[in-house]
Parts: structure tokens; sequence; C-alpha cells
């Protein structure tokens, strides 16, 4: 196992989950907005999302960071990398809260978490998993300079695969 990690941008802090941060994360998860993560769940399911993506640095030594905002102290999102059973490979990805949307707050969240999974964890590959239908993730992956990969390994056989660049 690895230590959490707590990694600092000019705007933001990714830090571990926090009790406190259940109560916006469980809106979200409930709601339509997470269609394209495969809900929207129960509260129980949500919890078990939440309880995951701690769970997976003990585990994996790698996790989900909440996105928080250095001036205002708000959270605005989450950023992680998957692994395991559901995930082939092991996954960058990404949300932020309504509030935080259109401010580049998910693409400064990703590189900074995507560089220390290759500098730190020593992964050799990192993808993301976009439902075609969500042309904001689809956008940000490019964006990320993350290129289609129609040979990667999916769960499920309708998601788009984006191999992001080592660099």
């Amino acid at each position: 196992m690895s230590a959490i990690p707590i990694l600092e941008t000019e705007r933001l802090i990714l830090r571990v989950p926090r009790t406190e941060d259940w109560s916006e994360y469980s809106v979200l998860m409930m709601s339509e907005r997470s269609v394209y993560m495969g809900g929207p769940f129960s509260l129980d399911a949500a919890w078990g999302l939440f309880c995951h993506d701690v769970a997976q640095w003990t585990l994996m030594g790698h996790g989900a960071l909440m996105i928080e905002e250095c001036q205002s102290g708000l959270c605005l999102g989450q950023v992680g990398i998957n692994y395991g059973p559901l995930f082939p490979e092991h996954e960058l990805g990404w949300f932020v809260y309504p509030h935080a949307e259109g401010k580049g707050y998910a693409y400064e969240a990703a590189l900074a978490l995507r560089h220390w999974a290759f500098r730190e964890r020593k992964l050799d590959t990192l993808v993301s998993y976009v439902d075609p239908p969500n042309t904001r993730s689809r956008s940000l992956a490019e964006r990320l300079g993350a290129e289609l990969d129609t040979e990667a390994p999916r769960q499920d056989p309708t998601d788009l695969v984006y191999r992001h660049p080592k660099g």
C-alpha cells in the first residue's frame, strides 16, 4: 500500500475523500447526471462507490481524490484511477459538480493525477472509458492528448477507450 498523496496545482488541491464530501457526492450519483457512470444509483450503491473510491488506495495503491479549490476550499468534484474486476486496464476518470463545469478544473486535476500515476506509481498505461454520448468527457480526453484505441479491452463493448500519452 502506498500513502494517499495530496497533489496541488495552481488552483487545486487533490485530496482524499472525507465524510463531509458524501452529501454532494450522493446527490450527483443519485441524479441523472451520473448516467454516463452507470447511474443513477440508489443511496446504498452510491455509498458503496464512495467507499470503493477510498478502498482502492489500500487495495491497489491508487484511487480517487476529491478536487478542492485552493482559494475557496469548495469541493468541485473528483478525479481517480480505477482498476480491478470492472476495469480491464487502469482507468483515469473524473467528474465535476455542476457549479464547477466549464472552468478547466477537471482538465487540471486529471493532468495532475495522470502525471502522478506515471511518475510515482510507474504505471505503463492509462485509459479513460467514455460512454459515446458523453461529449464533454470525450472532449476532455482529447484535450488531455488521449487517443481512441479501438483494440483496447473494455468491460462495456459500447465504451470508447481513450489511451493517454505517458508524457
